[in-house]
Formats: C-alpha cells, structure tokens, sequence
C-alpha cells in the first residue's frame, strides 16, 4: 500500500521538474542570446564610425619650423615694437617743430648729425675741440670717479652688512647724506681740490658711491642663516665666508648696485661740466647753446643717452658673465 503511493507521488512529481527544467535552460538561452545580440549591434556602431572617419580626409601632418624661421620670428616680434615706438616719438618730434619753428625737426637734426660726425676728431684749442675729444673726456672722468665710488662702496657694503655695529654706525650717515644734490657736492670739491677737473671727479664719486653701498649692504643682509652656520661648523675664516659664500650670494645685489652708479654717474657728469668748464660734453652742451647751435644741443643729448645705455648693457653682460646661478 504505501509502496503504491509512493509510485504516485514520484509520479505526479515529474512533469513538474521536467517543467522548471525546461524553463531554465529557455532562460538560460535568452540570456545568451541578448549578449550577442547587444555585441552586434556595438559592430554595427563601430563599422559605420570607421566608414564615417574613412570618409573624411586626413589632417596633414604639420612640418616643423626651421630654425631660421623661428630666429627670424621671435626677431621680428622683438624689434617690431622697438620701430614703432621710435617712428611714433619721431612724429611726435616733427609735429611739435612744425609748431615751434626754434626748434629744429629729424631731418635738420640728421644733417646737422652727419657734418658733426664726419671730422669727430679735430682740434683747434683747449676750447674747440671735436665731439669726440669731449666724449672721450667725458668717460675718463666717469671711469676714475666711478671706479673709486667701487672700490669704497663694494667693501663698505660688506662691513655694514656683515657687522650689525657697522651698520648701526653708518645708517645715520647715509641717511643723512644721501638725499643732497649732487652738484651741492661741487663748491666743497672745488675749495678743497682747487681744481674743476678733480672737483668733477669728486662730484661722480660722491653721487655713485650710495647705491653700491646700500645694494651690497642688503644683499650681504639676505645670506641664509643657514649658510653662515654652516661656516661656523666648518670653522671659516672671513676671509673665506666672503669669497665662497657672500661673494657668490651677492653678486646679483651688488651688479644691481653698480648700474644704479654708472647710471647716476653719467647723469651728473653733464651737469658738473657745465659749471666746470674745460672738455667734456656737458661743456660741449653749454657752449653750443651760448652759440645757439640747437641741433648740436638735441645731437648731445641723443649721444649721451647712447652711451648710458651701452654702459648699462656692458655691465650687464659682465654679471651674466660672472653670475653664479
């Protein structure tokens, strides 16, 4: 009897696995279908992408640029404004001579220029002499008065800011000193030197020797604490500490220094001369306006800024020439 049950339970049990069985492996293969079917549709997208890009032309490659052509460029970009700037002032220049026929205009300067410069050389006398006997005049007063300023300022900078003393000491000084007028200085090179020559000299001194002494002092001021504590492990001598680590770390603050001076120094040579007299191109500047002679006093002062910005050039090569970074 239950043996006959147990027949029919088993029975009626089949179809149903045999149900769910069918079932699963249906489910089962729709779930493999959709996959695939999701894959050809992502070849489709990725072959009419390729037809697509296959369609349009290419980017030509672009070549590079020779180096000529890049030297050129980065010329051009460098002087075209310069050239404009120039033909603007000279424009501004002419407009203003078409209004104030005293004041001569370019062309009459250039010619004037050119006969000033064909015979730069000539001497007549202690009072007629060639615009380049005055400009040569001129810069051996502003080498000795210059070359002096360096050799008190460069190493008084490194005493006043390596010894707080010093510095406490000098401060007030240069405070004081510094704002007069360079032509005060005159009338006291004049009563102690008796001469005009030297009392020019004094002047340039005098005037270019402040801005060595405070960019050096500063600069000596910014050394690393580090750096001099290393010197104190080390045991240097002072002598050593200046020329391997001041000397190196300053440089860039006292090259500063020395083309504030040169600048000063040329400035206040022109006026020294005009109260001195004797050769030189400020002089050259005062006689020629006693003369009347405008277009030599324009033709001066286009000379003079000439060669304050090659001096300044000179001096700046010679820091990148010596600079330690």
């Amino acid at each position: 009897m239950n043996t006959m049950r147990l027949s029919k339970s088993l029975i009626d049990t089949l179809p149903r696995k045999k149900v769910v069985a069918n079932a699963t492996t249906a489910a089962a293969e729709n779930v493999h279908k959709e996959p695939s079917a999701t894959s050809t549709e992502a070849e489709l997208v990725e072959t009419e992408v390729k037809a697509k890009v296959a369609d349009k032309p290419l980017p030509k490659p672009t070549e590079p640029k020779s180096k000529l052509v890049v030297n050129i460029e980065q010329l051009l970009k460098s002087v075209l404004p310069a050239i404009f700037g120039l033909l603007l002032f000279v424009g501004i220049w002419t407009l203003i001579s078409h209004q104030s026929p005293n004041l001569p205009g370019p062309m009459k300067t250039w010619d004037a220029a050119v006969t000033l410069f064909s015979d730069p050389f000539y001497d007549n006398g202690p009072n007629d002499k060639g615009i380049g006997w005055n400009i040569l005049a001129s810069l051996q007063r502003v080498s000795l008065g210059f070359g002096m300023a360096a050799l008190v300022g460069i190493p008084l900078g490194f005493i006043i800011g390596r010894f707080e003393f010093a510095n406490k000491m000098c401060a007030p000084i240069i405070s004081l000193l510094r704002p007069v007028s360079p032509l005060a200085w005159l009338p006291i090179g004049l009563l102690v030197f008796k001469a005009a020559n030297p009392a020019a000299i004094w002047v340039i001194f005098i005037s270019a020797v402040w801005p060595m002494i405070i960019n050096t002092a500063v600069g000596v001021s910014k050394v690393p604490q580090d750096y001099m504590n290393v010197a104190k492990v080390l045991n240097l001598s002072e002598w050593k500490i200046v020329t391997k680590i001041l000397f190196p770390f300053v440089l860039p603050y006292m090259m500063t220094g020395v083309r504030l001076s040169i600048g000063v120094a040329w400035l206040v040579i022109v006026a020294a001369e005009m109260l001195t007299g004797g050769v030189g191109i400020g002089f050259w500047v005062w006689d020629e306006w006693n003369n009347l002679n405008v277009e030599h006093i324009i033709i001066a002062i286009f000379i003079v800024g000439i060669v304050g910005l090659l001096l300044e050039l000179m001096l700046t090569q010679i820091a990148k020439r010596f600079s330690y970074e």
